[in-house]
């Protein structure tokens, strides 16, 4: 029989850990010698090394603790699962580790050429560098979020912005920013891009993220924000669509 520290020596942990196991309920507590000290035995040192390569391998000791009264079928169930667990582990981590690559480059975030390209030709048709910017912002959270969506709202935007007429109107909203709220332009403005929105859509409803999605509300809110005319136009907008 050996002792606590002889133990820990011999399977490579701390006392401290032991004891949590014992506290956890993972690693019984073995008996005690005529001094009241722990002896552990052959069995003691055999669990505790596959306690500790579970733990190791990312196995929550709540979960270990579960493994220990599985029948031999329940625990390769288990560990096929863990194993699948730790498959998405994985691919998490090595696209953390590429985003994190990327922002060593000076590239806050990826997104597709093609959008590249398009907030470049924002700057050539005479948009302010502000909306730039913040269209690169939006489109970064948009791609997040909701990749799936993502690239169908983009290609709308962009053969939207494609028609002068259409494009004039979205260089009106970004040159509006510094307008006062109670400028009638705003006004001429809003009625303006509700009805080439209708002319567009028709009675179809225009491409959108998920129904249930909060995106939408954070990025229009997030655009609000940075300029009272921008918030009173979208009221404006928004009254009109819903007349």
């Amino acid at each position: 029989m050996i002792t606590i520290g002889q133990l820990a020596g011999y399977v490579g942990v701390s006392v401290k850990t032991i004891r949590v196991y014992h506290d956890k309920g993972l690693l019984p507590e073995p008996d005690r010698d005529a001094s009241g000290y722990r002896r552990y035995g052959a069995n003691d040192a055999i669990d505790l090394i596959k306690i500790r390569t579970l733990a190791e391998s990312g196995v929550p000791l709540a979960r270990i603790r579960d493994l220990r009264s599985a029948t031999d079928e329940e625990f390769q169930q288990a560990l096929r699962e863990i194993d699948d667990e730790l498959t998405d582990r994985i691919r998490s981590l090595r696209a953390t580790q590429g985003r994190l690559r990327q922002l060593a480059t000076g590239r806050l975030a990826a997104l597709p050429t093609e959008v590249d390209a398009h907030l470049k030709r924002l700057a050539r048709w005479g948009f302010t560098p502000r909306w730039v910017d913040l269209q690169r912002d939006l489109w970064i959270l948009v791609f997040a979020t909701h990749p799936d969506h993502a690239i169908t709202l983009f290609h709308d935007q962009a053969e939207t912005l494609a028609d002068p007429a259409l494009r004039q109107l979205f260089l009106d909203y970004d040159h509006a920013h510094d307008l006062d709220a109670d400028d009638p332009r705003l006004d001429d403005l809003a009625r303006r891009i509700v009805e080439a929105t209708r002319e567009r859509y028709g009675p179809d409803e225009p491409p959108e993220l998920d129904a249930t999605s909060d995106i939408p509300a954070l990025i229009q809110g997030t655009v609000n924000a940075s300029s009272p005319a921008w918030q009173r136009l979208d009221t404006l907008i928004r009254a009109q669509l819903d007349a």
